[in-house]
């Protein structure tokens, strides 16, 4: 997994040196950092941390392909915690990937500490059953209750259960 890991970091620093450098969406306190690469139904998804962004990342796996997609088109992919929709991510040195934009643009995300605490959560998260019975309800609503007060410290917004769920931290 670290390989993985690395071509990924190398690539979006590649685009954070070239294509992103000097933009004003660029938050010069974020660096490219991947957080929580794990393998999933046989892909490799985890979070994205960049100057610009904050996203989930999905990569192909030995035995399990993704649809290559355009930037343009959208894929549902269904989690634990419920349904997220991913983009085509087209950059040739990754191969088929696929991205669900969480945090864009990160401009108000104080540290790289403050954005890896949010990606850590919202690997976290990602994989918690949805609340089906009042018992995992209760540990949902807690999880939720002891990640609130870090997020809203990292992003500067109000968050909402239902925002927090649907990765919507700062869409605008």
């Amino acid at each position: 997994m670290d390989a993985v890991v690395e071509k990924l970091e190398a690539v979006f620093n590649d685009i954070a040196q070239t294509r992103m450098a000097g933009l004003p969406i660029c938050n010069p306190a974020l660096r490219v950092q991947v957080v929580g690469l794990r393998e999933w139904q046989g892909r490799k998804v985890g979070v994205l941390v960049t100057p610009w962004t904050i996203g989930m990342v999905l990569l192909e796996g030995e035995n399990a392909l993704l649809k290559a997609m355009q930037p343009e088109e959208k894929m549902v992919w269904e989690f634990p915690s419920g349904k997220y929709e991913f983009m085509g991510l087209n950059e040739a040195a990754l191969g088929t990937c696929q991205i669900c934009s969480l945090i864009s643009p990160v401009t108000n995300i104080a540290s790289q500490e403050d954005a890896v605490n949010v990606a850590k959560q919202v690997m976290a998260a990602l994989f918690v059953l949805k609340p089906t019975e009042p018992k995992q309800n209760i540990e949902h609503e807690a999880m939720l209750k002891n990640a609130q007060p870090m997020l809203q410290s990292a992003v500067k917004k109000p968050l909402s259960r239902r925002d927090f769920l649907r990765g919507a931290f700062l869409e605008k």
